[in-house]
C-alpha cells in the first residue's frame, strides 16, 4: 500500500477504500440462480452472480475486470443488496451506489451506472429462471 500516493488517500473516505480494495467476493459461480454482465464505453467489465434462498438474496458475487472505482462500486451493490429482496434490489440507483460510497469521483460515476446495470440484467436473469426454472439445468 505504499506504493498508493498519500493525496489519494486522503481525497477518498474509508468506504470508499474499503470497498476499493476488497477483493474476497470476486467469486465466479457455475449454476447461479442469475447472472449478468454489462461492460462500459470505458472498457471496464463487470459480472454479477445472484444466489437466492427463497425471495432473498443469500450471495452477491461478482468479477471485476476494469478501474478500481469499478470495483468499488461493486462491492457497495453487495453491500446494498445482499440479503434483500428481490424487489427491493430494482430499487437501487447508481446515485445510492455514490452517495454510499462518499467520495466516488464524479468523473467514474459511470462506474456506479455500469455496476448497476450488470446487477439489473442479473436480477432479470434470476426473475427469467424461477419464471422457467428448468433452464438453469443448461447453463
Amino acid at each position: 500500500m505504499s506504493d498508493i500516493p498519500q493525496d489519494f488517500l486522503k481525497s477518498h473516505s474509508l468506504k470508499f477504500l474499503e470497498s476499493a480494495f476488497r477483493t474476497d467476493r470476486q467469486e465466479r459461480i457455475e449454476k447461479a440462480d442469475g447472472y449478468g454482465k454489462n461492460t462500459g464505453d470505458c472498457g471496464d467489465t463487470i459480472e454479477f452472480y445472484v444466489m437466492m434462498d427463497g425471495a432473498r438474496i443469500s450471495n452477491l458475487s461478482y468479477f471485476v475486470n476494469g478501474c478500481i472505482n469499478t470495483n468499488a462500486c461493486a462491492n457497495a451493490i453487495v453491500d446494498l443488496v445482499q440479503g434483500r429482496r428481490l424487489e427491493q434490489a430494482w430499487e437501487l440507483k447508481p446515485e445510492n451506489v455514490a452517495e454510499y460510497l462518499e467520495s466516488l469521483p464524479q468523473d467514474h460515476f459511470h462506474c456506479a451506472e455500469l455496476a448497476v446495470g450488470a446487477l439489473y440484467k442479473a436480477l432479470a436473469d434470476t426473475r427469467q429462471l424461477q419464471r422457467q426454472s428448468w433452464k438453469k439445468l443448461y447453463r
